[in-house]
């Protein structure tokens, strides 16, 4: 199946089955090994992308449903040249130990951080509930969405 879909700004035309898993085809397919694998159920958020701006588990989500979509994984927030916000304070905050699950978690806030610029520490828990980190470094998470979210409030700002 013929499908087209445009990855962190980039429009790809490819040759894969329907049913395959957006994971797979971002990883094996686009080469991007940032979004990992890790409980195939959609249940752990390790894969977690964004699929027209919502946050959605790319191993199951069929990539015949992205046909057409924005997608943006973990290698799209930053650029080399400078990181996401949010990928500065995960370095500030000492957030990652293992690692494996970060880029999910990274991208479960974004999207919190973009419907919500000063979401409450609730919010944040909440909003973060579906992404398991296996280090348990929870309150770091937190404490790192909480910094970026700080640091985007007007009375935060320097000058302000």
């Amino acid at each position: 199946m013929a499908v087209s879909l445009t990855v962190n700004g980039v429009e790809r035309k490819l040759d894969v089955e329907g049913d395959t898993p957006l994971l797979w085809v971002v990883r094996d397919e686009l080469g991007l090994k940032g979004t990992k694998f890790g409980c195939g159920a959609g249940l752990c958020g390790a894969c977690t992308v964004h699929l027209n701006g919502q946050p959605v588990r790319s191993c199951s989500t069929p990539v015949e449903l992205a046909a057409g979509a924005q997608i943006t994984t973990i290698e799209g927030l930053g650029d080399q040249d400078r990181l996401h916000a949010l990928q500065e304070a995960w370095i500030e905050q000492g957030v990652p130990q293992c690692g494996y699950c970060q880029s999910g978690q990274i991208m479960s806030a974004a999207h919190l951080l973009a419907s919500n610029p000063s979401p409450s520490r609730d919010d944040i828990v909440s909003a973060m509930t579906g992404n398991i980190c296996r280090c348990g470094t929870y309150s770091r998470i937190i404490a790192a969405v909480e910094s970026v979210a700080a640091d985007s409030r007007p009375d935060q700002q320097e000058g302000a």
